[in-house]
């Protein structure tokens, strides 16, 4: 089975090298004609993760019916444009295999990643590609650890085996919720963690903040349907490990940023933002305590400060672990 990678930007580069190296067929789609025909001859992407070459077997389009004609297709768009991408795709991705790469939930529809899919493409059969991991460890052929999850559990095993490389590491769940909250809400709490220490406030402030975060990762996602053995795993604590202890994580960088109150690069994606956002609001209506998402979503909203929000979240009322 050939594999066609949708979406050019850094993550979506990286797979497509892991997938290529072992000399199967790969197909990795630009939106962009004039950047497609770069990397094709260039052989690297320059613009997104210069410095590493492209396999042999990697071929660069622009060309969408030709790239959905592969049998797997990994959707490495960001969140916030998943909706408007499939759907607008949707007669070309009906019955396939959708594997999200992207990490989040919808601002509009409060929806993750796999569920976004089965909303708008009923016909496939989706599935979430998620975990601890940088897209250049994984072009430079660095060990890493992901998890598959797809609800359909033969489906599921055909693409960890399809998807394993000699560097990445495929495990495998039905778990989709769990997984694809446990890779979006880490993102929120890496920026509480970049603010906890681009404002000074030191490493002990930023070890409560992933703890107390990762219990507010808990409560949502086992509330919505989540396992929790999954959010253990390397979609939840795993990631949030990774994302919220490195300067190479956008999320925890820009939360770095705001603590500092320095300026962000506007071209960087930062899924943690418009996720905090919608997540937020799902807290609010499912009636779940998340005071570090709900602080947050206050400060990106400028409703409150880095400062503020802190303080408000020391002088909460004592209680039980």
């Amino acid at each position: 089975m050939n594999i066609s990678v949708l979406g050019a930007g850094a993550f979506g580069t990286a797979l497509a090298i892991s997938l290529s190296r072992s000399g199967q067929p790969v197909t990795l789609w630009a939106r962009d004609a004039g950047h497609a025909k770069a990397m094709q001859a260039d052989r690297e992407n320059a613009k997104r993760l210069g410095g590493h070459r492209f396999p042999d077997s990697l071929t660069v389009n622009a060309d969408i019916e030709t790239a959905t004609q592969a049998e797997t297709l990994l959707l490495a768009t960001p969140m916030q444009q998943l909706a408007t991408f499939v759907h607008k795709h949707a007669n070309l991705l009906e019955n396939h295999a959708l594997v999200a790469c992207c990490k989040g939930v919808d601002l509009g529809t409060g929806l993750g990643p796999v569920a976004t899919l089965t909303q708008t493409c009923p016909t496939a059969t989706p599935a979430i590609l998620t975990g601890p991991s940088f897209a250049r460890d994984i072009a430079r052929g660095l060990p890493t650890a992901l998890t598959l999850a797809c609800a359909e559990e033969e489906t599921g095993m055909s693409l960890q085996s399809q998807l394993s490389t000699e560097n990445l590491r495929l495990y495998r769940t039905t778990d989709t919720i769990g997984a694809e909250m446990g890779g979006a809400l880490k993102n929120v709490i890496a920026i509480a963690c970049g603010s906890a220490i681009g404002a000074g406030l030191g490493e002990s402030a930023r070890a409560a903040v992933m703890t107390r975060g990762y219990a507010e990762m808990q409560r949502l996602a086992q509330d919505m349907g989540a396992k929790a053995q999954t959010l253990s795993g390397l979609s939840g604590f795993g990631d949030l490990t990774l994302t919220c202890t490195s300067k190479q994580s956008r999320n925890y960088s820009y939360g770095l940023a705001l603590g500092q109150e320095k300026p962000f690069d506007p071209n960087i994606t930062v899924e943690g933002a418009k996720t905090a956002l919608a997540v937020s609001k799902l807290a609010i209506s499912r009636k779940i305590d998340m005071p570090i998402t709900q602080a947050i979503a206050a400060v990106l909203t400028e409703k409150t400060t880095i400062q503020q929000a802190m303080e408000a979240l020391l002088s909460r009322p004592l209680k039980e672990e």
